[in-house]
């Protein structure tokens, strides 16, 4: 076996780095969040208990932990569904060329590039102006689809741009209606790649701050109130409410992931009795 180069070595020692400062202070916060009663926010640590886990399911003195969360997973799922299904259409209607599809397709993805918290102050000056009241489910709704739509778009142009029509054309041979050929063939096909924008839609949304800071009004999401506590919590009850989030985060994660693999098995099986 041929030695590796000295190159190997420096690009290894070069990710493990950036590994280290990828995922350094959220390994950090997870151990400071093992601390006992008396701990800080800083080392050394003062014990080592899941006392702060504990606490996060007491009554707070100040905050709304579940509250918050509550919104924010359901603005999630809100932002995730309309994710898909804007981003599935547009996917098909920009198969075809048509009139203004440039100045459309550049409309549609300009938002990625305006700094997040002048599209939170415009959506929230739209609603006041409107006389329309400024709420998460509404105006916070709103300005996170314009973070996540672009994402679900620029995916959906991708899966439609190497998809084989001639699959279209032998359902509608058959006789299959537009919807059933879409609802039979297409989809199945693409349904991986919408399981991914629907990702895509929900971990943005959940974690998405800039864009909710002056569309949320009156009730916070969880990271608007993960902000707050951070101005008036010296315990590390807020280290354990990161690492549930990002448990929480990974969770959802594998719980998409898990679909995708179920949907290929499932499609496998299906080939091996047809076959």
């Amino acid at each position: 076996m041929e030695p590796r180069p000295r190159s190997f070595w420096w690009l290894t020692a070069f990710f493990v780095v950036f590994l280290i400062f990828l995922y350094g202070p959220t390994l950090t916060i997870g151990i400071l969040s093992f601390q006992g009663p008396e701990g800080g926010l800083t080392f050394p640590m003062r014990g080592v208990s899941t006392h702060w886990f504990h606490n996060l399911f007491e009554q707070q003195a100040v905050g709304d932990i579940w509250g918050s969360f509550r919104r924010s997973f359901v603005l999630g799922l809100m932002v995730m569904a309309a994710t898909v299904v804007i981003a599935v259409m547009g996917g098909l209607a920009f198969r075809k060329r048509f009139l203004g599809s440039g100045a459309v397709f550049y409309l549609a993805i300009a938002s990625l590039v305006i700094p997040s918290i002048l599209v939170s102050l415009g959506v929230g000056l739209v609603f006041d102006r409107f006389g329309l009241k400024i709420h998460w489910m509404t105006s916070g709704f709103g300005a996170q689809l314009t973070w996540t739509l672009p994402f679900g778009l620029l995916v959906m142009f991708a899966v439609f741009n190497r998809f084989d029509a001639s699959y279209e054309e032998a359902a509608r041979d058959q006789g299959a209606t537009p919807w059933q050929t879409f609802a039979h063939v297409v989809l199945p096909i693409i349904l991986p790649s919408v399981i991914g924008v629907a990702l895509f839609g929900f971990s943005l949304s959940y974690d998405e701050f800039a864009r909710t800071l002056l569309t949320a009004g009156s009730y916070n999401t969880l990271p608007l109130e993960i902000f707050g506590m951070t101005t008036n919590v010296t315990k590390p009850v807020i280290y354990a409410l990161g690492t549930l989030t990002t448990v929480f985060s990974f969770a959802m994660i594998g719980l998409f992931l898990a679909g995708v693999w179920l949907l290929e098995r499932h499609r496998k099986g299906r080939a091996a009795r047809k076959g």
